[in-house]
């Protein structure tokens, strides 16, 4: 599975009751560092596949869902394991920071 689009209005289902850790970007098209990043997120989404989820929200489009979680700076990549948030961090990652976020 590659990523997912996430909206408030699938939130819940997605992220809160997801059976497997959530990987969370937010990101924003006109956001560079966030260009940068896609592609290592994606990579992530299907090596890790069935494992982990990997979903993206678009701040520009879901500003209630970026006002929630406080984010202040994009990318911003949170983690949610059992409905609850374990990690945040902002800012443009390797790779091997990101596994580690998710524990893997």
């Amino acid at each position: 599975m590659a990523e997912i689009t996430i909206t408030k209005d699938n939130f819940k289902e997605e992220v809160l009751q997801s059976g497997v850790p959530v990987l969370v970007d937010f990101w924003a098209t006109w956001c560079g560092p966030c260009m940068m990043i896609a592609p290592v997120v994606e990579e992530i989404a299907e090596e890790y596949d069935g494992k982990i989820k990997v979903g993206k929200i678009n701040v520009d489009e879901e500003p209630f869902l970026a006002e929630q979680f406080g984010i202040q700076f994009i990318p911003t990549l949170m983690v949610f394991k059992n409905g609850e948030q374990t990690e945040k961090t902002s800012g443009l990652l390797r790779k091997e920071q990101i596994l580690k976020l998710l524990g893997l």
